[in-house]
């Protein structure tokens, strides 16, 4: 990752807002993190990955990313990005993984002919916990979420807000059978597409009761659905909506969200191959 940037900043760098203008009229907002695919030495796939839900149904995305100025993040330029949706995002290909990726080598060679260079900080194959990683984790660890919940982000200097909560189901286990675990923390419209971290600096808890001097920075998923009460008194399992709409039924957040395994995001590496 970036040098310069403390632990927690390049997370910030690692995410963008992404604003889906509808089909059918409207504007929806999601995150989307940077992801580097198939390295090899100097040679990398770069992506952004999201959620399925976040870019269905919409007719074109625009996200705003940094221009760099010397490897740092400029001060005050971003470039904006608008690309149509048909024919460049790559869905999971489990239809029940809520994932898709977008290559953004053309941005990346876009900007460089208008002599701008884009700052993103990708997040890579070595942040993500093996299964036997994930089995030594705790039931209850700390958890940090990236994202733009209902929308909100500090515009001016282009950055994501910070959510801190636990996990609430074992890490390690797969909820209901699926490669998902649940995590306590306040999860809103915006928020889908949200990378979840592991996230400890100083020192952790063992799995013994002990307690580990050092940093931990682990991405364990992307958020994507979570339960919510109705005001019939009924729970429903739903997608974490990308805009906020009134509807007939009131639906409450329980803050608690659903999150897709991080191990599901390699299921795209063969797809990519293909494609080179």
């Amino acid at each position: 990752m970036a040098g310069q940037l403390s632990a927690s900043e390049q997370l910030a760098y690692s995410t963008v807002r992404i604003e889906a203008r509808l089909a059918a009229g409207g504007t929806s907002v999601g995150t989307g993190f940077f992801y580097r695919f198939l390295e090899d030495g100097d040679m990398h796939v770069p992506a952004l990955v999201t959620n399925k839900h976040v870019v269905d149904g919409a007719v074109d995305v625009t996200f705003f990313a940094h221009e760099s100025a010397g490897g740092a993040p400029h001060p005050s330029s971003n470039i904006a990005v608008t690309l149509p949706c048909v024919g460049n995002w790559i869905p999971h290909p489990d239809p029940d993984v809520d994932l898709t990726i977008l290559p953004i080598a053309p941005l990346i060679e876009a900007a460089g002919v208008q002599g701008k260079v884009l700052f993103y900080v990708a997040l890579d194959h070595s942040l993500v916990p093996s299964v036997p990683d994930m089995s030594n984790l705790t039931a209850v660890e700390d958890v940090l979420m990236v994202g733009y919940p209902i929308g909100i982000w500090d515009s001016t200097n282009n950055m994501p807000v910070f959510r801190q909560g636990i996990t609430a189901t074992h890490p390690g286990k797969d909820y209901e059978g699926r490669t998902e675990f649940m995590i306590d923390a306040a999860c809103f419209p915006g928020s889908s597409g949200s990378p979840v971290f592991l996230f400890n600096m100083g020192s952790y808890p063992s799995k013994d009761g002990g307690i580990v001097a050092g940093s931990r920075v682990k991405l364990l998923g992307a958020l994507y659905a979570g339960p919510q009460f109705t005001a019939k008194g009924e729970i429903a399992v739903e997608n974490i909506p990308t805009a906020q709409k009134l509807t007939s039924s009131s639906r409450i957040p329980v803050n608690l969200g659903l999150v897709v395994k991080a191990q599901r995001i390699r299921d795209f590496d063969p797809l990519l191959e293909a494609l080179l």
